[in-house]
């Protein structure tokens, strides 16, 4: 064998020994590695345990041995009502993520209902009713409240005939006949005029109209008493 072939294989084992000794100081590192985390993980768990102890130290006069054991039965007895539990929250959760979409578009279209009524005057009309509650309130007692309460049902059916359409008919050609006088050009009329005025188909119509009223608004009295 030449001087060249053993040179070769000196520089071929001396690459070989370079490697092992790479591997093997790779494998010194992770073993000191695992060595601190060792070390790392046991100051922890001791920290952890110690306080674990300190924390049982503080409710140990609460909790026996022998609850603990009791709870974990009553965990196995119940597990078919806890998973059943767990079930129906998964459900609810499920049924809140499919209501997300609807309930944005609810409460956009409350948004939307609100401003229109904002800007129909509805919030400050009510405003002012509240004011007008708050007169009610300082101008009557209690006593009115309950005379009003105890007197609705005649107080309704009054304004229930008072609304007929016959009534709100000559309620309103009374007032339209009102208007249309001229209180201030009224003259003064004699007895003699008078009594011509008297002899009018009008002037008939409208005293008939007053004895009949009369008479009816009597005998609707002696019924009542």
């Amino acid at each position: 064998m030449s001087g060249s072939d053993i040179s070769a294989q000196l520089a071929a084992i001396q690459t070989t020994l370079d490697g092992i000794t790479a591997e093997l100081a790779q494998v010194k590192r992770q073993r000191q590695e695992m060595e601190d985390l060792k070390e790392d993980l046991t100051r922890v768990a001791k920290d952890l345990f110690a306080g674990a102890i300190e924390e049982f130290e503080e409710i140990a006069p609460f909790v026996k041995t022998g609850d603990f054991l009791h709870l974990v039965k009553l965990i196995v007895r119940n597990t078919n009502n806890i998973t059943e539990v767990i079930a129906k929250l998964e459900s609810a959760l499920d049924f809140f993520e499919d209501f997300k979409p609807i309930g944005k578009e609810l409460f956009g279209d409350t948004l939307d209902t609100l401003d229109k009524l904002d800007r129909a005057k509805y919030f400050e009309f009510a405003r002012e009713a509240v004011h007008i509650s708050d007169n009610v309130v300082e101008h009557f007692s209690t006593e009115d409240v309950r005379l009003l309460a105890d007197n609705i049902v005649p107080i309704l059916e009054t304004l229930r005939t008072v609304t007929q359409p016959q009534m709100m008919g000559a309620v309103k050609n009374a007032i339209t006949v009102f208007d249309k006088m001229k209180v201030d050009d009224i003259q003064e009329v004699s007895i003699w005029k008078a009594m011509r005025e008297l002899n009018t188909p009008e002037m008939k119509r409208g005293l008939g109209f007053i004895i009949a009223f009369m008479k009816t608004f009597s005998n609707q009295e002696s019924k009542t008493i």
